[in-house]
């Protein structure tokens, strides 16, 4: 699995963060049910798919018109050539803006194959009405149906739910100091209105000892940002803005706790570079232990994720998972690849599993840091065996560095655990192994009072345990 990021540098032509271009003219509004690409914080105009290609699997092929003499019935002949004088390098939509040249020959012509199987059609219906015209003596004029000028989208639907939050997402360019040449893109989000930026550690990392960070918001200003504090286990960053414009919008954050199982998702980000891109789909499971790595420091970070299929790439992390109403439920963070080797930085594509942090940690974490600058973490005061699962979390009989496994006087060693114990329960969710249940003890804060379920030999028992604090990375 990967925390997708972030080294973009081998994409081609990319540099600053892309936005998504707007036409420059268009249909002022768009017909129902035409989902738009909410750019800039401002719905740009829809773009009119082209033509499918009769080539295209599902199209119906065109019809073939022979050539016939006069009065031989319907359909006439074809025109010797398009009625809006398309050629085969470009075409111009009447009323819209010239078409792309097309790299491709074949491309080409199957695409004005298309336009001119509809323009053909419709020059028949248009004869066939005229002809009927001379007897009937009704008028043949028929009116194209417009869009109502004052359309707008239901508040619910993705596009305004999107439309509304992409001024608030931001694309964060890191890049490291010193000349090391490292760098990437990730995706953050406002958090305040001071300008305090909420993203993933493994994002500004590279950048966080004399790098350089800078901030482009949807409608393509940028900014210079700071590192105000980093958590690396919990894989959390805080930036803030130099000179922060006013008018800053935070995304309102939502309760992760009360996510459900099929719940809709919406995931906004930079994968690959590219800016402002928004991708759709559900929540997949809750509590997933995620033990993610890869980032230039190479120590892991653990989470207890929220699972979603919307499609995460690299240059997603640390971009806003939300729910249907527009709250942020998570952080995305890692994805699991086909082939992969586990957590890690990777450049490799969605599968539709994603990881995100659940927004309730993410909050607790993101006022610590902007507090005093430093994470807090909750702690048993005991180390476990971080590789064997399936059985539980085996507390080790030594710790690292000839260290006591089980800190004296620590939380663990008032509750009477020992060396070799087995926790296989956490507040009664089953726990298979070290990973999971540092997944399940950062899910609180120092001083909650928690439940462990512990087995010695093979006689199991249950205590309650008053959890410490750590402060640092170190």
């Amino acid at each position: 699995m990967s925390t997708e990021n972030e080294g973009n540098e081998g994409i081609v032509g990319h540099g600053a963060p892309s936005v998504p271009p707007v036409p420059s003219s268009g249909p002022a509004a768009a017909p129902e049910g035409t989902v738009g690409h909410p750019s800039a914080g401002a719905e740009a105009p829809t773009q009119q798919m082209p033509p499918m290609p009769a080539s295209a699997p599902g199209a119906q092929a065109a019809p073939s018109y022979q050539t016939s003499a006069p009065g031989a019935g319907w359909p006439p002949p074809p025109p010797s050539a398009s009625p809006w004088g398309w050629d085969s390098a470009a075409h111009t939509t009447p009323g819209g803006p010239p078409g792309r040249r097309r790299g491709t020959g074949g491309l080409v012509a199957a695409v004005l194959a298309a336009a001119l199987v509809a323009g053909g059609v419709g020059g028949g219906i248009g004869y066939w009405a005229a002809e009927n015209s001379h007897e009937s003596g009704v008028s043949t004029t028929v009116s194209a149906g417009e869009a109502p000028a004052d359309f707008k989208r239901d508040p619910g639907t993705v596009a305004a739910v999107a439309g509304k939050a992409l001024p608030s997402v931001v694309t964060i360019e890191a890049k490291a100091g010193g000349g090391q040449g490292e760098g990437g893109t990730g995706t953050g989000f406002v958090y305040d209105k001071e300008g305090h930026i909420l993203t993933n550690n493994h994002v500004v990392e590279s950048a966080a000892d004399g790098g350089e960070l800078s901030v482009t918001f949807s409608n393509g200003k940028a900014f210079v940002a700071e590192v105000v504090g980093r958590a690396q286990g919990y894989d959390v960053a805080v930036l803030k803005l130099k000179n922060a414009p006013s008018g800053l919008a935070p995304l309102p954050l939502g309760n992760s706790d009360r996510v459900a199982v099929g719940d809709s998702t919406i995931a906004i980000g930079a994968p690959f570079g590219l800016s402002n891109t928004v991708t759709t789909g559900i929540i997949s499971a809750k509590n997933r232990p995620v033990a993610s790595g890869g980032g230039s420091s190479g120590k892991n970070s653990y989470m207890s994720a929220l699972q979603t299929d919307a499609s995460i790439n690299p240059g997603n992390s640390g971009g806003p998972l939300i729910d249907a109403s527009g709250a942020v439920i998570g952080i995305n963070s890692a994805i699991q690849s086909a082939g992969g080797n586990g957590l890690g930085q990777s450049q490799a594509g969605s599968i539709g599993l994603g990881f995100a942090i659940p927004i309730n940690q993410a909050k607790n974490v993101a006022e610590q840091l902007i507090k005093t600058g430093e994470p807090v973490y909750p702690v048993i005061g005991a180390s476990v065996n971080m590789t064997d699962q399936g059985k539980g979390a085996v507390i080790a009989t030594q710790g690292s560095g000839g260290t006591p496994a089980i800190s004296p006087d620590g939380p663990a060693a008032k509750a009477g655990l020992k060396g070799g114990d087995v926790i296989t329960k956490f507040n009664g969710k089953p726990v298979d192994s070290g990973p999971t249940l540092i997944s399940e003890i950062w899910n609180h804060k120092p001083g909650d009072k928690v439940t462990l379920t512990y087995e010695r030999g093979g006689k199991e028992s249950t205590v309650q345990v008053t959890l410490g604090q750590r402060k640092g990375d170190g």
